[in-house]
């Protein structure tokens, strides 16, 4: 097998070593079947059971409540920023909590579509920290109030949701779904882009209350209806069928060789504190971008003294096996993404090599 190396990709992000083992093996004939995981239709009887166990192990893992529908649909993240205004904003107004550049960018889209309001925004002060509930300013009347959970760029996470009263919460949860444990039931909406923790590039898992469905507008364009998409689960068109056959493994992953998300949460807090353990021990030659009380389990990111240092940290990283490690274009500096499927091992190599060139270089 050709050797892998510690991947710390923002996203598509590293994917279960087991999970792609079984995904090789299935795809040149699946067993009994007889033809590729890539060739079969998504309207086989095989299918079929796809969709059903993997919306069956979403709700065991995340513990979904009746009258809550699962939704496999295309586009990722960047497609929901237009259809959750399109289908849940009407002729009202929606708040939204810009935590970072995903939250910006869903705010920027809602504003093409209706009345879209700032409730809190962290710009000016470069995205670094989530709002304290005393500094939201929430219209009761909102439709709807979206917010981004982790922000994979600048690496700042929300520890809670954020108190909403009865208006409905939206939520963006791309890079820390299936990281640890969720109350769905305070949620009327959240969706991920698979390509982080869930599986690869091609599906977005939405999960929507039912009640939302029967508010929508019916001038909505077909496939951009989520009550479309409810009614013909999922498969109103051609899904992305390999995508969610991964998505499944994926979630068998979790709930079989993990154990469930409370304990996924545990081991991606001891990864997490590793690395953030080595900004904290290097006296200021690591700087953390985000506020310690709002880093992330996820994305941990972080400044060198100078862009000369981090360009040789990178280097000297990638002769050791530890890839994808620069920062978002955007904010530069570095970043490890550190999703579920990254295992300990990867993010104690990381660590010992950031000790090992501060002290070299500090």
């Amino acid at each position: 097998m050709t050797k892998r190396v510690w991947n710390f990709s923002a996203g598509p992000g590293v994917l279960p070593l087991p999970v792609l083992e079984e995904a090789q093996r299935d795809l040149l004939a699946l067993p009994e079947v007889g033809m590729s995981v890539l060739e079969i239709s998504h309207r086989s009887e095989w299918f079929d059971a796809i969709l059903d166990e993997t919306e069956r192990n979403l709700r065991q893992l995340l513990n979904i409540p009746e009258g809550y529908h699962v939704l496999f649909l295309q586009g990722g993240a960047s497609l929901q920023f237009a259809m959750v205004p399109m289908n849940l904003l009407g002729d009202g107004s929606a708040d939204y909590i810009v935590s970072g550049s995903w939250g910006e960018k869903a705010f920027q889209e809602a504003q093409k579509l209706g009345k879209a309001r700032l409730a809190w925004n962290g710009k000016a002060e470069r995205y670094t920290r989530v709002p304290s509930p005393n500094e939201l300013e929430l219209d009761p009347n909102a439709r709807y109030v979206h917010f981004t959970s982790n922000e994979t760029i600048q690496g700042v996470e929300f520890q809670s949701e954020p108190p909403v009263g009865e208006v409905p919460l939206v939520c963006d949860m791309s890079s820390d779904f299936l990281s640890r444990p969720v109350d769905i039931g305070r949620y009327a909406l959240l969706y991920a882009g698979a390509q982080k923790n869930a599986g690869p590039a091609g599906v977005t898992v939405v999960i929507v209350r039912d009640d939302l469905l029967e508010r929508l507008p019916d001038n909505l364009p077909t496939m951009l209806d989520y009550r479309v998409q409810a009614q013909n689960r999922s498969v109103y068109n051609t899904p992305p069928v390999f995508a969610i056959y991964i998505v499944m493994l994926v979630s068998r992953w979790l709930l079989n060789t993990i154990g469930g998300l409370e304990r996924m949460h545990q081991i991606n807090r001891e990864k997490a504190s590793l690395l953030y353990d080595a900004i904290d021990r290097s006296e200021g030659f690591y700087q953390g971008h985000a506020h310690p009380e709002c880093r992330s389990l996820m994305n941990v990111t972080w400044r060198l003294p100078n862009e000369e240092l981090e360009k040789e940290f990178l280097k000297e990283a990638q002769a050791n096996d530890l890839y994808e490690l620069k920062g978002h274009r955007s904010v530069g500096g570095c970043r490890a993404s550190i999703y579920n499927a990254m295992p300990i091992e990867g993010v104690r190599a990381l660590q010992e090599f950031m000790l090992d060139f501060a002290r070299r270089k500090a």
